[in-house]
């Protein structure tokens, strides 16, 4: 259905989940889109379409491609975008909106202002981005704007904003950007515990994979220093990229690089993988020395896998690793705090076993999908139960 078409109100709530891409919908929204369904909810979705959104509409979804650009900052291009929106929310009148990611949050917040005040409002807060963490000239420039952007977007007064992590809702609470008894803590989007599970290590050379987007921030040239280290020192491991550059974001790091290490023989890049329930059960140890995080859903993944995590000590990160619970935890840009971590892994079978063990509990009992989107749903209703008496 497109923006300029009618939509008839169902019966029961009609909540819109507006993303920026539909690949981030299927990995991240899926489990909840269903359980609101499942709830009596009718849910439509809206995001930037990258050849995904037929198989959103084959789980039973009406899915909008949405016209967004990651990386424009051109005003007439992001003014397209918000006046889509505008459009969209008049025409489907929807009771609740959930926007995740950063630009279809603020897009999104300001087009109900404009369309559809009475519609509550859930916006998901996944990391700080890139003006925040980032040192580059460009990032600080944008820091005041996107404050300013950032406080407008979350006061809308039928609205909770939900923190993956209690660092990043301190600091959005400390620069008065949100009222703090509007904002909730989920941590992450959670983990299908049925999907993921424990196997035995495979026999062999131990591997070790970093499984990210092949970003600078992500900590790879640290992961490829660590693995020079641990050559040098005589550790038999094999140290596998898995991932893509983006291309689109500001911190990507070029193929020609990826390349050059792949030929060098420090480290294998294997790209992009959709298979990662068959990746983790062929690795002994999962890295991710991360600058900074919302809820790594990656992490979850290998803790409910029972891999030993070895990450950096960062907001998010923490979350999800105790260190020698079930991982290590080391300081962000540090490659020999790095290999020294990874090293201790690989010497000692037994010390993995014990951490994979601590991160399959800590899965189940915290991180579990179900427990996620349940969570969620108490927020949907608790402001739908507001919605309802207002009206």
């Amino acid at each position: 259905m497109g923006a300029g078409q009618e939509s008839v109100k169902p019966a029961g709530p009609r909540v819109v989940m507006v993303v920026n891409r539909d690949a981030f919908f299927l990995s991240h929204r899926l489990p909840l889109a269903r359980g609101a369904r499942e709830a009596g909810m009718e849910v439509i979705i809206v995001a930037g379409e990258t050849g995904d959104g037929r198989v959103i509409e084959n789980e039973g979804f009406r899915f909008i491609p949405l016209p967004i650009t990651r990386d424009s900052l051109n005003p007439f291009v992001e003014a397209r975008t918000v006046w889509f929106l505008v459009r969209l929310y008049r025409r489907l009148q929807p009771t609740l909106l959930h926007h995740s990611t950063v630009k279809p949050l603020v897009y999104g917040s300001v087009a109900a202002r404009l369309s559809c005040r009475a519609a509550a409002v859930v916006n998901t807060i996944s990391g700080l981005g890139y003006a925040f963490t980032s040192n580059h000239r460009t990032a600080r420039m944008l820091r005041p704007a996107l404050r300013r952007l950032w406080r407008a977007a979350l006061s809308h007064p039928r609205s909770r904003t939900i923190f993956q992590n209690p660092d990043d809702r301190d600091d959005f609470v400390r620069m008065q950007l949100v009222r703090p008894e509007r904002t909730v803590l989920i941590r992450g989007s959670g983990v299908d515990c049925d999907v993921f599970r424990p196997a035995p290590e495979p026999e062999g050379i131990p591997v070790v994979i970093l499984p990210a987007r092949m970003l600078w921030d992500k900590g790879v040239a640290e992961f490829v220093e660590a693995a020079r280290l641990l050559r040098t020192a005589g550790i038999v491991a094999r140290f596998v990229l898995i991932g893509s550059p983006d291309v689109r974001n500001r911190e990507a790091i070029p193929e020609s690089q990826l390349d050059a290490w792949s030929q060098e023989g420090v480290v294998e890049w294997w790209g992009h993988r959709t298979d990662m329930p068959s990746v983790l059960a062929g690795a002994a140890v999962v890295v991710l020395p991360t600058y900074g995080e919302g809820l790594p859903k990656v992490l979850l993944e290998a803790a409910a896998a029972g891999r030993p995590v070895v990450t950096t000590a960062v907001r998010g990160c923490r979350e999800v690793v105790t260190s020698g619970v079930n991982g290590l935890l080391v300081p962000p840009r540090d490659g020999r705090a790095l290999a020294d971590a990874i090293g201790s892994l690989i010497k000692s079978p037994e010390l993995r076993r014990t951490l994979g063990e601590g991160g399959r509990r800590r899965a189940e009992q915290e991180f579990a999908e179900e427990l996620v989107v349940k969570q969620t749903l108490a927020v949907y209703r608790q402001l739908l139960d507001r919605w309802r008496v207002a009206a």
